[in-house]
């Protein structure tokens, strides 16, 4: 793929163009469009991850099991798909929206801001993460309730926009 490139957004939503990747994260980062995913195995399980610590935005931090940018004219589940096997080295099936409408703006503790239209997704797999390490670097299987307690007892110890969405989630309470 060449260089990764993300879909500016204007504040009702609408695309109005599109910046390199690299670009866009800054401490006055223009709204776009990403999407977060929550994977779940066979057992019910869902894979939290842990951001590899040269992530520029919230190195280090559990999280969510992964996070992306569909590229311009990409469908967002073929974004999914892509990216579950980039970061994750997994196959999803039965991928399907569960909060369209998420948005969020957050600010790192280094100034940089997110600042996304970031639809929910959850999806299931049979198999095993082998994360990239350039991406994540832990991934655990947790159970879904044990998890929302903790991200309601401990919201400081993970990704802000993880702690969001398992408010609105179900599969969290």
């Amino acid at each position: 793929m060449t260089e990764e490139r993300v879909v500016l957004l204007g504040e009702d939503g609408t695309p109005i163009g599109s910046e390199l990747k690299r670009l866009v994260h800054t401490t006055d980062t223009p709204l776009h469009l990403a999407f977060s995913c929550h994977v779940l195995n066979a057992a019910g399980q869902v894979l939290v991850s842990r951001r590899a610590l040269g992530k520029l935005t919230w190195p280090g931090v559990w999280t969510n099991s992964f996070c992306g940018h569909p590229q311009p004219g990409e469908a967002m589940e073929d974004a999914v798909v892509r990216r579950a096997h980039d970061e994750l080295g997994l196959s999803v099936r039965q991928v399907r929206v569960e909060l369209p409408g998420f948005r969020y703006r957050a600010t790192d503790a280094s100034g940089v801001v997110e600042n996304e239209v970031c639809p929910v997704y959850l999806a299931v797999t049979d198999e095993e993460p082998h994360p990239n390490p350039d991406e994540v670097m832990d991934a655990r299987w947790a159970e879904a309730g044990a998890l929302g307690s903790a991200l309601r007892a401990a919201p400081w110890a993970f990704s802000p926009w993880f702690v969001s969405q398992a408010a609105e989630v179900p599969l969290y309470t």
